[in-house]
């Protein structure tokens, strides 16, 4: 005991200490640990491995340097974001350049800078000590012991990756019993953080695992560690979390190489040398019926109901009530039953515009990278400038969607003559009060300064519906300023705004909420559209078409072709009987995931709940 109390030993564990403790600097911040017991049992492993590998603290303690470089910014997000270092955020590290960060920080590079000094002149101690100390040492053959036992628990739990864990029979038959709980819970991709796989995806490595498939690991023998929480522990979940964004750089380097040489071979069929500006707004969860420019009888549209150049569909709809699936149908000519399937062989209606001659720009308040966002922003990236400005996460502490208005501004002041903006909105993805300033906050009582509400308690529906209708008002003074800096612009412009799905809230008896279910409330978006007074003078025909097919049935297979023609962008293959700017519209079946794909249009709906329910048979889905 005394060793360990000298000087070198006492700093070098003293070091390892308040790195493993990161996770829970949460707690100073009033924040909880999830599952505390589960990240020091899985810390004081990794330690023990990486110790059994190496023997001594100088030999890894070179591999600890990254966890130090990132403590400053680890420390950050979970100070004003609620979080550590994601894959969202590693994905901004790589893609944000020294100026565009010096930028950024301001004055606060100095003081960055400063503790990042700090932190290597930490790590270079720390390493000075652990090499003049030999106390450390794992010398005994206990080491050899420990190692081989941690290798054959890490191979069991390769093999129970590959080949799959034996479930008891007793509870198979109960857990085909357990039916689709009351209150709904959070939909995956709605959780800040991408979900971690440290599976092995190498085929030749798994092949050699399934040659030795000896059956279904028996679930006594199972090993229970879990990926996820492991990526929450420090200093080792770093490694995982860039692991994490590793396999979805490559994904997406896949999915951009299976479209590289697709051309729509675009052209401006008239105005090619007028300065022109044109916008997409993409929402989130906002729920048709509760826009009071649709009916609602709160005023959750001061602003918008008083533009004259506005247009409102009346029954716009998407087909999944899933960000990650639906947004790609809105970008692209990806029909709605093959949203389930991963990428899409075509590029979206970004590269059209720039075919046509646009300077395009997609500017984000959502995230960037983790599996449920990729299948995004693999479009995003064909923009000519792209920006992902949400520090935070979805259900945390996040920009509000006014940092979208800078980067508007600053890309309509560029020289470019002809320009395509998308603006990613967060609109009102739960949770709800977080989603606007104190000053919107109308409708009391609301969620509004709550942390952690407690959303699956039906008590809180008031409130929740409050702070809901809340975000909408926020989104009208967004979507307004939006327009008021068109307008400024004096150029020929048009918006377009519609949301991603909607969302389910305790309506009636209705026992769930938010989204990911089958309900109209879900499938039913708000969607419209905004001319300014020189679009109308330049465009007279779309206009009568616009306003001619502003209750038309629709979806978001609509959205594609409309944009294009929004901006008279026409192509070899077009298909204007899909856009509600043109004479030629067609309806179309209008398919939403619901038990299958139900034809919209030939269902009932049942319960409060509404959900939807094909009177005839649904289609099969299918996967990849």
């Amino acid at each position: 005991m005394s060793s360990l109390l000298r000087r070198n030993n006492l700093f070098v564990l003293t070091t390892y200490l308040l790195l493993s403790l990161v996770p829970f600097a949460a707690l100073m911040f009033g924040q909880s640990v999830t599952q505390p017991a589960r990240i020091v049992a899985m810390t004081f492993i990794a330690w023990v491995t990486i110790w059994a590998i190496f023997k001594r603290p100088a030999c890894f303690h070179w591999l600890l340097l990254p966890a130090f470089i990132a403590l400053p910014t680890e420390l950050y997000l979970r100070l004003y974001y609620g979080q550590g270092i994601s894959t969202h955020h590693l994905g901004l590290i790589v893609e944000t350049s020294p100026s565009e960060a010096i930028e950024f920080l301001g004055s606060k590079i100095w003081l960055l800078a400063f503790i990042l000094l700090f932190v290597v002149l930490w790590w270079a101690l720390s390493w000075i000590a652990a090499c003049r100390t030999r106390d450390l040492d794992w010398d005994s053959n206990s080491r050899w012991v420990i190692g081989l036992l941690l290798f054959c628990c890490f191979g069991v739990w390769l093999y129970g990756q590959e080949v799959g864990i034996r479930t008891p029979q007793k509870i198979q038959t109960h857990s085909a019993n357990i039916s689709k709980p009351a209150s709904s819970s959070l939909q995956s991709h709605d959780l800040p953080v991408a979900g971690i796989n440290i599976a092995p995806t190498d085929s030749t490595f798994n092949s050699t695992i399934s040659s030795f498939n000896l059956g279904k690991l028996p679930s006594w023998a199972s090993i229970p560690f879990q990926a996820e929480p492991f990526g929450r522990t420090w200093p080792f979940g770093l490694a995982v979390r860039g692991y994490d964004f590793w396999q979805e750089r490559e994904y997406l380097t896949d999915l951009q190489s299976k479209n590289t040489h697709f051309s729509f071979e675009a052209t401006q069929t008239s105005q090619q040398n007028t300065p022109q500006i044109m916008v997409l707004v993409i929402g989130e969860s906002s729920r048709y019926d509760r826009w009071s420019l649709n009916g609602y009888q709160r005023d959750t549209n001061p602003l918008l109901k008083q533009e004259a150049n506005l247009v409102s569909f009346s029954d716009m709809l998407t087909g999944v009530a899933a960000t990650r699936l639906s947004v790609p149908v809105i970008l692209t000519r990806k029909p709605i039953t093959e949203s389930l399937r991963a990428g899409f062989d075509e590029k979206s209606f970004i590269t059209a515009y720039k075919e046509a001659g646009f300077k395009t720009y997609w500017v984000s308040n959502q995230m960037s990278y983790g599996k449920f966002d990729t299948p995004i922003s693999v479009f995003a990236n064909e923009a000519d400038s792209t920006e992902f400005l949400n520090l935070g996460g979805f259900t945390d502490a996040s920009s509000f969607d006014e940092v979208l208005l800078a980067p508007l501004k600053a890309a309509i002041a560029d020289p470019a003559p002809k320009k395509l903006i998308v603006l990613h909105s967060l609109g009102s993805h739960w949770n709800y009060s977080r989603r606007y300033p104190k000053q919107f906050d109308k409708w009391q009582p609301s969620l509004f300064g709550v942390d952690d509400p407690d959303y699956t308690n039906r008590s809180t529906k008031p409130a929740l519906n409050n702070s809901y209708d809340n975000a909408t008002l926020y989104t009208d003074w967004f979507l307004s300023q939006v327009i008021t800096t068109l307008k400024a612009s004096k150029q020929l412009s048009a918006m377009m705004y519609l949301s991603d799905h909607g969302e389910t809230l305790y309506d009636g008896s209705c026992k769930i909420a938010f989204h990911g279910h089958n309900t109209q409330f879900e499938f039913h978006i708000p969607a419209l559209m905004w001319y300014s007074d020189q679009y109308k003078t330049t465009y007279p025909e779309k206009i009568d078409q616009l306003y001619r097919h502003k209750h038309a049935r629709l979806n978001t297979e609509n959205i594609f072709h409309s944009l294009l023609d929004m901006a008279d962008i026409h192509y070899p293959d077009e298909h204007l009987e899909k856009s509600f700017l043109s004479s030629h519209l067609r309806p179309h079946k209008r398919y939403v995931d619901s038990y299958g794909w139900s034809d919209y249009d030939n269902s009932h709906f049942k319960g409060d709940c509404r959900e939807v329910i094909d009177s005839g048979k649904p289609l099969v889905q299918v996967k990849d």
